[in-house]
């Protein structure tokens, strides 16, 4: 069952294409991975699914039932000097319900702290974003955008400056998650994200979308691979691939 449908889509900036004729379907269950070279149209395809762009040409049928998604950006815009806790970063995802003078409701604190368990940071639930990990403090950004209960989750380089071990501990999370919600990743680390993508979208101002079912996925995470390669490798399947 598709839960995103995009068709025909174009997109410009100062009347030149980033994107161009993008056909798409997300699927309630996929873990898709979006690939590309920097500048390709990666960031602004996440931008236009989220609503945070409009379509200036074709459409975005979204089939949700609650409309919600999960969000996890590249820049979270949030100090990690600042002395705010894991608990605390979580509640944002709450922004909208906070009562103005009286804060956050009890459900609203039940609703982080169960988010932080379903991401493994319960325990650290107190501790300053600062004293966090690389890989556990994106664990908390994730939680947040738990707290919205989407039925897709989209992540933007959600791995960047975080070592191999962390990149791992991530994927293994969204992994998890995806037993519940689609999971939509834009991302560099392919040597790690092969092992649990299940399909691939190749953005350079057009598409070209890959099913990983028949792709030998088991990439040792210390071996680089690069997008070439990975392109290379998928035309010698037999995957079937669509462009659009």
């Amino acid at each position: 069952m598709n839960i995103v449908e995009i068709r025909d889509l174009s997109y410009k900036y100062d009347k030149s294409n980033v994107l161009e004729d993008i056909n798409l379907d997300i699927k309630k269950d996929d873990f898709l991975a979006i690939i590309g070279p920097n500048g390709g149209g990666k960031s602004t395809l996440l931008k236009l699914i989220l609503d945070l762009k409009k379509p200036q040409t074709g459409t975005i049928n979204k089939k949700l039932k609650n409309d919600s998604f999960g969000y996890v950006p590249q820049n979270t815009n949030l100090n990690i000097d600042f002395p705010i806790t894991a608990l605390e970063v979580v509640l944002m995802g709450h922004i909208g319900s906070k009562r103005k003078f009286f804060g956050y409701s009890k459900e609203d604190i039940k609703c982080a702290m169960n988010s932080l368990e379903q991401v493994g940071m319960k325990d650290y639930s107190n501790k300053k974003i600062g004293n966090l990990s690389g890989g556990q403090r994106q664990r908390v950004f994730i939680a947040r955008a738990l707290c919205a209960n989407p039925e897709i989750m989209l992540l933007d380089e959600p791995t960047a400056s975080i070592d191999v071990k962390g990149q791992k501990e991530v994927y293994e999370l969204l992994a998890k998650l995806n037993k519940k919600i689609a999971i939509v990743v834009v991302s560099h680390d392919i040597s790690v994200l092969l092992n649990y993508a299940r399909s691939v979208a190749h953005v350079n101002k057009n598409l070209v979308y890959h099913k990983l079912d028949n792709l030998d996925k088991n990439v040792n995470e210390n071996e680089h691979l690069c997008e070439v390669e990975l392109l290379s490798a998928l035309g010698k399947t037999t995957c079937g691939c669509t462009h659009g």
